[in-house]
């Protein structure tokens, strides 16, 4: 009996095992269906994990676009850069001829060093190392350049290899630094990233688009033949030109370092705007950095987002604001020195015993304190006074296209404060918002948009993104105010005795005003009244008969407080810019009998455009036989005297080389550049000679040198 039921109970076992057994296997079973059927299991997509773990995607990055000068110079470019590596698992040779991998430590440590900037020991350091297959150099071995590249390929040591990348490279240094700023690589994924100056302000618009190519992969990493790929090409960034001229951005960083010859200061700024069209010219200041080193001590840019108390050169706008009113009286008088506020506080002159009983037109010459308290006491008020100087464009910004700009401020309230604004202490403006303010003086009251950037081009397709030209703001002065603020600046440059008699140059075309601002006293309020406790500027324009630039200047802590350090760079800066644009460095240029502010002819019939000149007895020359205008010199908007000559580019793909000698290094480079055409200067002053002959094929790339000389050498 017992035997029977033992083996009874081993049948019920087996029929347990084998029907789990089933279960299992349906389960399984079923769990493959399910595999196979859901798209997603526990919120993963089987699909995509496969496919990220047999696919690579690569990323292909974009060109970075170029920065150039107005006159076609590079200022900023992408170049190769190369990280070494040194192959050390010596299972990569498969060939002992041809070795893969570093064979000898010692002698490539040895080689490598010195073309490194390294020592030996340090270099082994890294050659060492065990258990990697391949390893790299630490700082040094990163960044190489070309040249570096080349020394090292031809030692021919084997295990040797290098890593491209490409860094952002400022070809002319410093120059133009804070405009420019500076953008640099990623430790990352190696990608550009601008970080100051319009390489930040536009670096969505430089970057451009990174591609990227996806294959599928083996077990070792490498593509398996005859599988498709996907590439999407990268998208290259834009081409930024500025407005900056390389001629003149050079003569005010030269200047500038001429005068630190001889002066120290705690920074130096000068701006140049091109009078008829509010384009900057130039902009530099000292201290300055290299882009490429990035050897940066102040990262805040003076000329738009470092404001400061101007000082004098705020009476030519308190000045216009009386005017402006209908309440300006030169003659007027007033007794100068001092002044008694009606809370007890007294603001003197900077000559403090005065010049006696003298008028509001001799007080702006002699620069007087008193007389713009005098002018604001009995004309003006904080309203009119503030209303005015925001129409000219203090205490907001400008608009330039540089990042961070500060917009100032015009904090006044009390009488004391009032008085002070008149003559530009308690309120903060920036160069860039004094120039601006300038474009009034020099457009017959017209107030004009100051611009960094004059074109954005895809290289790709050679379209014109943007483009920017002369922009009216609003009329700010009336014919008479204009007049008279050129004839009181004339004054205090040109006559005698003035508070600007220290920037006449010969034939007196260069005017404008000069100002001194005390530094205020972070500690404990007021002003510091140390020597070179101040911060001096110039406002200027040049020439006076037909104006071309406007000038703006300050230093900060200046030798002994002198103005010297500003006067003897302005005037050096400006005969360059007159032999530049060809003035005559001996008499005042010939003031033309009416000017002509040109139009744009651009897109217009040549036949419409001849008869219209031809009506005003205005000289042109066509470029081309084509039967439309498709460029333009002078441009848009220039006001130029009646006996200039305009230039008309035709829709003629063969047009030739043109005669450019007698013109101008400016006309002649505005011209030339219309045409695709390169320019190198030799000398200053007017076209002598030209190194590619009248005529000649405009070919790609073609690049003319021009010889320079004064104009009476032409003559």
């Amino acid at each position: 009996m017992k035997k029977k039921k033992k083996r009874k109970n081993t049948i019920q076992y087996s029929k347990l095992f084998i029907f789990g057994s089933l279960l299992l296997f349906c389960l399984m079973i079923g769990r493959v269906v399910q595999l196979g059927l859901s798209p997603k299991i526990d919120g993963v997509s089987l699909k995509e994990l496969a496919s990220k773990r047999t696919t690579r995607k690569e990323i292909i990055q974009a060109q970075r676009g170029n920065i150039y000068a107005a006159d076609g110079d590079v200022l900023a470019q992408n170049v190769s850069s190369y990280k070494l590596i040194a192959y050390l698992d010596p299972k990569r040779t498969t060939n002992e001829k041809k070795p893969q991998h570093v064979v000898d430590k010692e002698k490539t440590a040895e080689k490598l060093a010195p073309i490194l900037g390294m020592e030996k020991e340090e270099v082994l350091t890294y050659l060492q190392k065990e258990g990697l297959y391949q390893t790299e150099f630490g700082s040094k071995g990163k960044g190489l350049n070309e040249i570096t590249k080349k020394k090292i390929e031809d030692l021919n040591l084997p295990g040797l290899d290098f890593i491209e990348s490409y860094k952002r490279y400022y070809p002319k240094g410093q120059f133009a630094s804070y405009v420019l700023g500076y953008a640099k690589s990623s430790e990352e994924d190696g990608s550009i990233q601008g970080e100051m100056g319009i390489e930040k302000q536009y670096d969505s618009v430089l970057k451009g688009e990174d591609g990227s190519f996806e294959y599928q992969k083996d077990l070792k990493g490498y593509r398996i033949p005859d599988t498709p790929a996907i590439t999407r090409p990268a998208t290259q960034g834009k081409d930024i030109t500025l407005t900056i001229d390389s001629s003149i951005q050079f003569f005010v960083e030269q200047a500038i370092n001429d005068s630190r010859k001889n002066y120290q200061w705690e920074w130096f700024t000068i701006t140049i705007l091109d009078a008829k069209t509010g384009a900057v010219l130039a902009t530099a200041s000292d201290p300055s950095f290299d882009p490429n080193l990035r050897n940066i001590s102040n990262y805040l840019d003076i000329f738009c987002q470092s404001p400061y108390e101007p000082g004098s050169t705020m009476k030519t706008f308190t000045y216009m604001a009386a005017m402006e009113n209908g309440v300006y009286d030169g003659s007027e008088t007033y007794k100068s020195g001092t002044y008694e506020t009606s809370d007890g506080t007294v603001i003197g002159d900077w000559n403090r015993n005065g010049w006696g009983v003298i008028s509001f037109d001799r007080g702006y010459a002699l620069s007087s304190n008193v007389g713009v308290i005098n002018i604001i006491d009995r004309h003006l008020n904080s309203t009119l006074l503030r209303q005015y100087f925001r129409r000219l464009g203090f205490g907001k910004k400008t608009g330039i296209e540089l990042p961070n700009e500060n917009k100032g401020s015009l904090n006044f309230k009390y009488e004391t404060e009032i008085f002070n604004a008149g003559f530009g202490q308690g309120i903060l403006t920036t160069p860039i918002q004094n120039a601006k303010a300038m474009t009034a003086l020099t457009n017959d009251g017209m107030l004009l948009e100051p611009y960094l950037v004059q074109k954005i081009v895809d290289p790709e397709t050679g379209e014109v993104v943007l483009e920017n030209k002369r922009t009216e703001i609003e009329r700010v002065a009336s014919t008479q105010t204009v007049q008279k603020m050129i004839q009181l600046m004339d004054d205090t440059v040109n006559g005698y005795g003035n508070t600007g008699s220290g920037y006449r140059i010969d034939g007196g075309e260069l005017i404008g005003k000069t100002g001194t601002a005390q530094i205020a006293n972070e500690n404990g309020g007021g002003y510091l009244d140390g020597e070179a406790d101040i911060i001096s500027s110039f406002s200027g324009i040049y020439p006076k008969s037909n104006p071309q630039v406007i000038i703006y200047a300050s230093v900060k802590r200046p030798t002994a407080g002198s103005q010297k350090p500003i006067s003897n760079a302005i005037k050096e800066i400006v005969k360059n810019i007159s032999k530049y644009y060809g003035n005559s460095d001996t008499q005042s240029p010939t003031i033309a009998i009416a000017d002509y502010k040109v139009p744009s002819f651009v897109n217009k019939k040549l036949d419409t455009v001849k008869t219209s000149l031809d009506s005003l007895g205005l000289h042109y020359v066509v470029l081309g036989e084509g039967s439309k205008v498709i460029k333009q010199t002078p441009s848009y908007g220039s006001v130029i005297p009646t006996n200039d000559t305009i230039y008309l580019i035709t829709n003629d793909s063969s047009i030739r080389v043109p005669d450019v000698v007698g013109l101008s290094s400016k006309d002649a480079k505005d011209l030339l550049g219309q045409l695709g055409i390169q320019v190198e200067l030799d000398g200053v002053g007017y076209v002598t000679s030209q190194s590619v002959a009248p005529g000649s094929e405009i070919t790609e790339g073609l690049s003319i040198q021009l010889t320079l000389a004064p104009k009476f050498a032409v003559e």
